[in-house]
């Protein structure tokens, strides 16, 4: 049996001011940080054998913040679960989207990358992690999106609207070849 903490990276100036960050590299704001601090305690009681991480620095200095407080190493930055792509659009909020490209924005050819792909991409990269570490406890810092897309294709029924709170952890079992997921966007650690 694998089981996989799914973790959404702390918050960043960003995601309060509703900017789509895609692949731009921001770091996560005071907020962010503690978030992750607050996260790696509860880690602190469970017990995790590795930690992966998005190469993206939101993602990389939350790991960091788990990493030091487990005493454990990141095993591997990987691109595979980097945040979907948000073409022309990172770095805007909706109300900009709507003066520049106007209301149907959404219908329009802007360089996103497809819900299809990130699907492929995100879950095959947790499929590898898996494989790599049969029977092991794995930790991987990724971002909203991507995760969510990773998770429709993993696991068809699940209801993925709910998007994922900053710093929540969603853990998956593998047993065997099947995939069952064991919680969903748990943050009661920033409930403290």
């Amino acid at each position: 049996m694998t089981t996989i903490g799914l973790i959404r990276h702390g918050s960043t100036a960003w995601n309060k001011e509703g900017r789509a960050q895609g692949h731009t590299d921001n770091p996560l704001d005071a907020e962010g940080v503690q978030q992750a601090v607050l996260l790696a305690e509860r880690l602190s009681t469970e017990q995790w054998d590795y930690l992966y991480s998005s190469d993206l620095l939101r993602a990389r200095q939350t790991a960091e913040v788990i990493a030091t407080r487990l005493g454990m190493k990141i095993a591997g930055l990987v691109p595979g679960i980097r945040e979907m792509n948000a073409g022309q659009i990172e770095g805007t909020t909706e109300q900009d989207r709507v003066e520049r490209w106007g209301s149907e924005w959404k219908k329009l050819d802007l360089g996103l990358e497809s819900p299809e792909a990130s699907e492929i991409r995100g879950s095959q990269a947790i499929e590898d992690i898996a494989e790599k570490h049969p029977g092991s406890r794995i930790l991987i810092v990724s971002h909203g999106a991507i995760l969510r897309s990773s998770l429709r294709r993993l696991f068809p029924e699940l209801n993925v609207s709910v998007l994922l709170s900053n710093t929540s952890i969603t853990r998956i079992i593998k047993s065997d070849s099947t995939w069952n997921c064991e919680l969903y966007n748990c943050a009661q650690h920033l409930k403290i």
